[in-house]
């Protein structure tokens, strides 16, 4: 069993592949710090989680607001050694590049560019002084291939890889691993109704993806697997 000091910290953990981290995690008596911006809903999945709910750790943030997570961090790292950060927070727009807005853009681009960047930043400084730990980033076959209606989402995602891509050969002598994993069409909320209720028998199961992403980190081994592809068996939608 872990020292309860010692935390898995997964943004964007009260719903679709953040709820089912949290899920796979607690049943392995991991103890994970959940952060969403619905405290309500992270509590409701305590209840769930039963006798495992004492390896959750619900917290209300909202990964867009900078400051906000700054002060998490600090409150987080006075009772707690992060080590390991999955960055799961998520949005997207299921629209023309032509009929995005600049808010709209701003949202998606903040989300899920930005506020993994900066959080990363910050966990990575007592990474770096324990020189150990491990940045899990969900990322979107959609960084590397072109789906229509997915132009900010896709580019946002394209541009966590790049940075993360470079962030690891600049960290190497720190012993720090990052692996950036790509799944494609997932059976969670993200998507419109009428897409799952069309296409959501074809999509992965947001547990089948947590277990994988649980045997990654649970990983004790010289080699580390940088970058992990996931598709639904019968392909791209």
């Amino acid at each position: 069993m872990r020292k309860k000091n010692n935390i898995v910290w997964i943004t964007g953990a009260s719903s679709g592949i953040g709820k089912a981290l949290v899920a796979e995690f607690a049943k392995n008596n991991v103890y994970v710090l959940g952060s969403a911006r619905r405290l309500n809903l992270l509590n409701e999945i305590k209840k769930e989680l039963g006798k495992q709910g004492k390896y959750f750790i619900p917290h209300k943030l909202d990964v867009t607001d900078f400051t906000g997570s700054k002060a998490k961090y600090s409150e987080i790292s006075k009772h707690y050694r992060i080590e390991c950060l999955i960055n799961n927070a998520g949005i997207t727009s299921f629209s023309l590049a032509s009929k995005d807005n600049s808010n709209t853009v701003e949202k998606v681009v903040r989300t899920n560019l930005i506020a993994p960047i900066n959080i990363s930043q910050l966990v990575l400084k007592g990474m770096r002084r324990r020189k150990e730990g491990t940045i899990i980033n969900i990322l979107s076959v959609a960084a590397e291939k072109v789906f229509v209606r997915s132009s900010v989402y896709s580019a946002a995602k394209a541009g966590l890889l790049a940075y993360m891509k470079v962030l690891r050969e600049e960290i190497r002598e720190y012993n720090v691993k990052i692996v950036n994993v790509l799944p494609g069409a997932t059976k969670t909320g993200i998507w419109p109704r009428d897409m799952l209720k069309k296409s959501g028998d074809r999509m992965m199961l947001p547990g089948d993806i947590a277990k994988l992403i649980y045997l990654i980190y649970n990983m004790n081994s010289s080699a580390v697997p940088e970058e992990i592809v996931l598709r639904p068996i019968q392909g791209d939608l």
